[in-house]
């Protein structure tokens, strides 16, 4: 039996983590709040158009604007293998965000008949709160992918009992890097 002294953080650390990780999502999300709201308001008011249109077109505008702040601020650090795959997700993930805002405000306009501004505010806040939530834990958890951590390390009394299973482990590492900066080389390459 092998024990390794676990580089596995506690609870109360990984608590930690997710709540730093909350409010940078938090921040994010609050300009892009700022932007929907703004969009929208300018939409029902200054252009006269129906509720549902004004939010489809104010979240598409704030969907733009978040994924840039996450991707090159909240989770910049994580694994950028595959933009097309992360950005078609992403709008996967959004656009089912922006479905279930959309759904709420609808349902407080055409079937409650709560159709004032300020009732619609009231419901797109409401829609806004679900699709925040919805949107983290899929960003996070599909969007978003962390970055595979890295072998742990034994405790010195083991270390010769698994000398000859941590070239493995460190070579999939040293594989696993190097695929992702040959991807990144032939991304940059077809940029160029």
């Amino acid at each position: 039996m092998t024990t390794t002294t676990a580089s596995n953080p506690s609870l109360t650390q990984k608590l930690r983590g997710l709540s730093g990780e909350a409010v940078k999502f938090g921040i994010v999300g609050l300009s892009g709040v700022v932007v929907n709201f703004a969009v929208f308001w300018i939409c029902i008011n200054g252009l006269h158009l129906a509720s549902l249109r004004s939010n489809i077109a104010a979240t598409l505008i704030a969907i733009f604007t978040n994924y840039l702040g996450y991707r090159y601020w909240l989770y910049r650090d994580r694994d950028a293998a595959s933009r097309k795959r992360e950005i078609t997700l992403f709008l996967l993930f959004s656009g089912a965000g922006m479905l279930i805002e959309t759904g709420v405000l609808g349902f407080s306009v055409y079937l409650l008949g709560l159709d004032s501004h300020f009732e619609q505010l009231a419901a797109k806040v409401g829609g806004l709160a679900l699709g925040t939530v919805f949107r983290f834990v899929s960003y996070r958890t599909w969007v978003f992918k962390a970055v595979p951590e890295p072998v742990a390390e034994t405790a010195p009394a083991t270390a010769t009992a698994e000398a000859t299973a941590a070239p493995a482990g460190a070579a999939a590492v040293v594989a696993q890097a190097e695929l992702v900066l040959a991807t990144e080389r032939i991304r940059l390459a077809k940029a160029e």
